[in-house]
């Protein structure tokens, strides 16, 4: 071989050695940046550098290319703001032939997690792997199993749990419990197998607790994880502080039974999030809409009573409008402050990545977002995603 068609050979050679690395694997640097940083520390100009995935440092002020990154990607961020990507632990998804546009959406308004609501975990397996093979774009996605206490017995919901771990899911889907006047003793003794076995076999579960006697029963069976707080009733402080004491988390949705407007049509007309008509037809029948003063009156008394409130969606729609709506009716409620807490290291908590999402700090997944707003003045700059970052890749650049 001559000189020149070695030269060539090898340039080739080291083209396709480059491609087939992990995008991941390239080395980050997001410069002049505002940075929030945990519990709502605030670095008003940083650089945070990434590196295989994960962040390396959030330094204040420094160079514009930090020391050791060498030629690395840098962001300059103009003063931007950057955040952890949000997570939405509760969102009905699901593999579908507009899956390509709905998860683009996601990471456009900022989520770089979901976990799915429920539905047949086959779709939700395929469609965290057609994101995960680069098929589509689109946010980390941690698949669930539909299991529903009427259809078995404790043994058999022992088999399906089971089941679910050999499939590699980790987590159930939503398991409702009756409302009114409560669960009833059969439902329990099949909610007991599930907690007990879903121990053994490294599964989490989830309940759909609508009322406080459904969830303070779910909280006496040992179930881990709360879909969402109750929206037929008040909570009382004392049964918060047994939720709390019990260390079962719990997700808000509290925009539950707010209504939206401008999502479905812009005629000025109140819906529920599935677009029919506010307040008569939200799921499971409504007096005078009264699920939209439950919850948030619900979500501050858990919340002070010390227990873990996390955020999620619970819907199919379009998710900018959701993560606006969603934020709306947390502002009732809630500081700036406090939502950085719960929407990031809580919901972290919620789906078991603590130690991997939620802040920016060193050691955790680069999962970053930029937006064009200080988060700290209002929710309305959260809505404003210019950059995404999943696990240091940029997935999203509206600059």
């Amino acid at each position: 071989m001559n000189r020149p068609a070695l030269v060539r050979f090898l340039a080739t050679a080291l083209a396709l050695m480059l491609g087939a690395l992990p995008l991941h694997a390239q080395s980050l640097a997001i410069a002049n940046v505002r940075i929030i940083g945990p519990n709502a520390t605030v670095i008003e100009r940083g650089t945070i550098t990434v590196r295989d995935g994960k962040i390396v440092s959030v330094e204040a002020a420094g160079q514009e290319k930090p020391a050791g990154i060498g030629s690395s990607v840098v962001i300059d961020a103009k003063g931007m703001t950057a955040m952890p990507g949000f997570i939405d632990a509760h969102r009905h998804i699901n593999t579908g032939p507009n899956e390509k546009a709905q998860m683009q959406a996601q990471l456009e308004a900022g989520y770089t997690t979901i976990l799915s609501g429920g539905g047949p975990a086959d779709g939700n397996i395929t469609l965290r792997n057609n994101i995960e093979s680069g098929k589509i774009n689109g946010p980390r996605i941690i698949p669930s199993g539909q299991l529903r206490l009427n259809q078995f017995t404790p043994e058999s919901a022992r088999e399906e749990i089971r089941k679910m771990a050999a499939a590699g899911i980790k987590f159930t889907g939503e398991i409702a419990l009756t409302p009114t006047p409560g669960p009833t003793e059969p439902e329990m003794q099949v909610l007991r197998a599930v907690v007990d076995e879903g121990k053994k076999a490294g599964v989490m579960v989830q309940v759909h607790a609508v009322s406080t006697p459904a969830m303070m029963a779910a909280v006496s069976a040992g179930v881990p994880l709360l879909v969402h707080l109750p929206n037929k009733d008040f909570t009382s402080v004392e049964d918060a502080k047994k939720l709390a004491a019990s260390g079962t988390k719990i997700l808000a949705t509290i925009g539950f039974g707010a209504p939206v407007f401008g999502v479905f049509a812009n005629d000025n007309k109140p819906r529920f999030r599935d677009g029919k008509d506010w307040p008569q037809s939200i799921v499971g029948g409504v007096r005078l809409g009264e699920e939209a003063g439950f919850m948030p009156v619900n979500a501050r008394t858990v919340w002070d009573a010390g227990a873990i409130l996390g955020y999620c969606t619970d819907t199919t729609y379009d998710p900018l409008a959701g993560l606006e709506h969603e934020l709306k009716s947390f502002n009732m409620m809630f500081s700036m402050k406090d939502m950085i807490q719960i929407m990031g290291p809580n919901t972290a908590s919620y789906i078991q990545m603590g130690d991997q999402l939620g802040t920016l700090e060193p050691g955790k997944l680069a999962d970053i977002i930029l937006l064009d707003g200080d988060p700290l003045e209002g929710y309305w700059n959260w809505l404003k995603t210019k950059v995404t970052i999943k696990g240091g890749v940029v997935v999203v650049d509206k600059r």
